[in-house]
């Protein structure tokens, strides 16, 4: 425990450290939100893999997808590394490095605004960020505290508190260039921590062969085939977890700032790299539950607690020193997640809502200190949902996913890569993406739409490359002094 605590301290230090470092490197708000677009590719490619995967991925995924599906979850990791990843790179990077510099944008609502001249489009879309962003950042606090109450017994409170403080200072202080770097370090950890877990349990089952031979054969003994998930349901997972980060304005950000586009093939291999070895790791590392659980672990209310199998699986196997650094892996990819996604969601209201309509003759010093309170603010509100649970938020942080790739993938690959796409298509195909998921929520209610999320999320994400292109076809075609400002020089 001792241990554990003073490598903790040693590495919230550093995060504390690194914000003051990015506060002297930043003087405006696009330093503060794009890193002066001066990002490189090792840099660039951490800082998206690690925004990508978070506790979630350990904690939730890897357990409740590991033992539902077995070894075929690594489908699921194949798909984030191909799809999620390299092609993201490989289709997204350059189009978006360079369109979003000639219409000189820093945000997703921006981006859609101008490429579209739809000015009131970019509130909308403001909007749906901070409705569905903001209670994502919460559930991110929400397991930090909970990972901190069980393994250093600090109550939750004040483990909210800790996660609250540190992710403040080194955000508020250094804005993106803080994050990057930190990203980078929180990269490395994860990297060496999904290694040696993996490592350690491979051994302890007999050796790879074995081990996944044991798996095969228990998987069947503890899923009987008519309680196997559906193959439906196992592509519905690869493309929402793979494709959904095309939409997520979170991600995207990433090509924004990267320092130019002859970064982008370094950058996508070391993604890719960085990507198959956490996936892997996660899934295979939830598949051999199987080996070391002869039954699931059950809640109060006798149904599989899946959050908890990741947990006591390596809390059973794991000599506490090892543990201190997987803790570490946890807290890595959670963090690195969390501060894009406060990011972001204050760049909604700081860049799009107050620059974009309240003030738009705000000064650049002005605009960097709203941005930061308005960091600072969200980090505060997150920790109010995460600390009272409120039943609204729940509802929302489960129609997250969903809803913002729902919004926001067509519109954005078809603004990069259509020049007919119109004003009016962009209006409704993000409405119709929205539309699906609140629908399916109205009629399925919470238990229903968790049952079947994966499916509706791909739902989502499909209807609108369909409506777009028909709408367009039947409305104004776009101003061309707007489409020969964004394609200039493709």
């Amino acid at each position: 425990m001792a241990f554990s605590i003073a490598l903790l301290c040693i590495f919230l230090l550093g995060m504390v450290i690194i914000g003051i470092w990015g506060m002297r490197k930043t003087s405006n708000i696009n330093d503060f939100f794009l890193g002066g677009r001066t990002i490189g590719p090792w840099i660039s490619a951490l800082a998206y893999g690690t925004t990508y995967f978070s506790a979630v991925l350990f904690i939730g995924f890897a357990g409740k997808l590991g033992w539902g599906f077995g070894l075929n979850a690594l489908w699921i990791a194949f798909g984030n590394a191909l799809f999620g990843s390299l092609l993201a790179w490989l289709v997204l990077g350059k189009r978006t490095r360079s369109m979003t510099q000639n219409l000189n944008v820093m945000t997703m609502p921006e981006f859609i605004q101008e490429r579209f001249g739809a000015k009131y489009l970019k509130l909308l879309t403001t909007i749906i960020i901070f409705i569905f962003l903001l209670p994502y950042s919460a559930s991110v606090f929400k397991g930090l505290g909970h990972l901190f109450e069980v393994n250093f017994n600090i109550p939750y409170d004040y483990a909210l508190l800790i996660m609250i403080l540190i992710t403040g200072i080194y955000l508020i202080l250094g804005g993106y260039f803080a994050i990057t770097l930190s990203d980078f370090i929180q990269g490395l950890i994860m990297i060496l921590g999904a290694i040696t877990m993996v490592s350690i349990l491979v051994d302890k089952a007999g050796g790879l062969s074995t081990a996944i031979s044991a798996i095969l054969t228990n998987y069947h003994q503890h899923i009987p085939p008519e309680k196997q998930p559906s193959v439906l349901m196992l592509i519905s997972l690869v493309i929402m977890t793979s494709f959904g980060t095309w939409g997520m304005p979170q991600m995207v950000q990433k090509f924004y700032a990267i320092k130019d586009v002859n970064v982008i093939k370094k950058a996508a291999i070391v993604t890719t790299i960085f990507a198959i070895i956490i996936t892997f790791s996660a899934y295979f590392t939830g598949s051999m539950t199987h080996i070391f659980f002869e039954k699931p672990i059950l809640n109060e209310s006798g149904s599989p607690d899946f959050d908890k199998f990741i947990p006591e699986l390596l809390t059973t196997q794991l000599p506490s020193i090892l543990m201190a650094l997987i803790l570490l892996l946890v807290l890595s990819a959670s963090m690195s997640t969390l501060s894009s996604l406060v990011l972001v969601s204050a760049s909604s209201i700081a860049i799009d809502m107050y620059k974009g309509h309240i003030n738009p003759d705000v000064s650049p010093k002005n605009s960097l200190r709203v941005m930061r309170i308005l960091s600072g603010i969200f980090v505060i509100i997150s920790y109010f949902i995460a600390k009272y649970k409120i039943a609204i938020i729940v509802t929302l942080m489960s129609l997250s996913w969903g809803a913002i790739a729902g919004s926001f993938m067509a519109v954005y690959l078809y603004g990069l890569y259509w020049k007919r796409a119109t004003r009016i298509s962009a209006w409704f195909g993000i409405l119709s993406g929205l539309s699906v998921v609140i629908i399916s929520f109205a009629i399925l209610g919470l238990n229903g739409y968790d049952k079947n999320a994966p499916i509706i999320a791909c739902l989502a994400m499909i209807v609108p490359f369909f409506v777009i292109p028909i709408v367009s076809l039947f409305t104004k075609p776009p101003i061309q002094e707007i489409i020969d400002r964004a394609f200039k020089n493709e």
